[in-house]
């Protein structure tokens, strides 16, 4: 586990350090920020139709060799790309199509690393693995973006490329020495042998009926979706917030950033100790989320807003960790893969639609009023939400003796 949390955050960093160069890279091509954000989404928009089929993949394939091949083919995009530039060569065709490759790529890898490193602790110890893992994420993004202008301004914009590259290399050869914990959920590929309990279909329609008739699935994908469209996307709301109606500057919005991330981090500490993730708690720590939200959208200074921030990002970090530890653990195992298929298409669909959706909440109602509408929102579908599941009671039917012995 020691070994994967490095592999991983060597991962993040070279990748975070691509995603920051690759913005630059198109802003110098074409010069429109439309274009950048038009890349963001081509790499994004594989996942939405493809997601399934990816997490069908995962369940049907070795997990290990799945995660090495995969991690291998992102290299060579990387090191295909870092050759274009470092010889003149990339357009932005080109770009859009390495970008879709590797959004295709990602639909097999992301649910791949992430079950393999569930089997390297035993079953209890899962939502712990998912917390370190939050915060390898989240450090890595740190190390990445700090590394990515240090990269450029010495060595030039195709080191970055080549760096994430050999990141993705270094993955590759881990993944060999990894061995399943004593204890683990094992994942079993296969028909079974003599003797052996066949294992079900591999379909990509079972993952989806099991995930559409599992109502803490629902939940969680209706909580973390109202809460993706209406309260995660700090960078454009405290950004707008910041530079308009509390008049900070550049560097004022950075000291927010810095503050977002290092609560992050803290989050990430705090959701490796839960033991025992809930629906309920995700819902619980949104809502307050969305509170603090509000409040934050009636920050009269940046001193006051600061303070506001740091424990809306701790609550969304441990909140993101104990859903994940759901959706990751509530699944059987041969279907796990094909759950987070479909959590992955899900997923696009709010962040895709949930940036425009609260640009134009931000048109009408300005930056102040976006966050408050938006943690309302929040708050006040997570409230109806729980109201009607403890609602749906059954009533208890008395049975006479006599009818005790009929129903027998």
């Amino acid at each position: 586990m020691r070994w994967w949390s490095v592999a991983n955050f060597v991962s993040n960093a070279g990748t975070w350090m691509q995603l920051t160069v690759q913005n630059l890279l198109v802003l110098q091509i074409t010069g429109s920020a439309a274009a950048t954000g038009l890349s963001m989404s081509v790499q994004a928009a594989p996942a939405l139709l493809m997601s399934v089929l990816g997490g069908a993949a995962v369940d049907r394939w070795p997990r290990k060799l799945t995660a090495a091949v995969s991690q291998a083919l992102l290299a060579v995009i990387a090191f295909t790309t870092a050759t274009l530039v470092a010889l003149d060569r990339l357009d932005m065709t080109s770009l859009m199509v390495l970008a879709a490759v590797t959004g295709v790529v990602a639909t097999v890898d992301n649910p791949a690393c992430a079950l393999l490193g569930n089997d390297l602790v035993p079953a209890e110890d899962v939502p712990s693995a998912i917390g370190v893992g939050a915060l390898v994420f989240n450090a890595g993004r740190l190390a990445g973006a700090a590394l990515a202008g240090v990269t450029v301004g010495f060595l030039g914009t195709a080191a970055a490329y080549f760096a994430n590259g050999f990141s993705f290399l270094f993955v590759t050869a881990v993944i060999p020495f990894l061995r399943p914990a004593a204890g683990a959920v094992r994942h079993v590929v296969g028909k079974g042998g003599k003797g052996e309990r066949p294992q079900p279909a591999m379909t990509v329609r079972e993952g989806i009926a099991f995930f559409a008739r599992r109502p803490r699935l629902l939940a969680l994908a209706g909580v973390t979706g109202v809460s993706a469209v209406f309260g995660r996307n700090y960078g454009l709301t405290l950004a707008v917030l910041v530079t308009g109606p509390l008049a900070g500057g550049a560097g004022a919005f950075g000291t927010v950033s810095t503050v977002l991330a290092a609560g992050g981090i803290l989050g990430a500490v705090l959701g490796a100790r839960l033991r025992r993730p809930s629906v309920r708690l995700v819902g619980a720590l949104a809502a307050t989320g969305a509170l603090l939200q509000v409040v934050a959208g009636m920050s009269p200074s940046l001193a006051v807003l600061l303070v506001l921030v740091l424990p809306m990002a701790v609550v969304e970090s441990v909140s993101d960790t104990a859903g994940t530890s759901v959706l990751q653990t509530d699944p059987p195992a041969h279907l796990r893969g094909r759950v987070l298929g479909v959590w992955g298409s899900v997923g696009t669909v709010w962040s895709l639609g949930g940036p425009p959706a609260l640009g134009l909440l931000m048109e009408l109602a300005g930056p102040r009023g976006a966050l408050i509408t938006g943690g309302l929102i929040i708050a006040a579908s997570i409230t109806a939400g729980h109201l009607l599941h403890t609602r749906r009671t059954q009533t208890p039917v008395v049975l006479r003796p006599e009818a005790l012995e009929t129903a027998a």
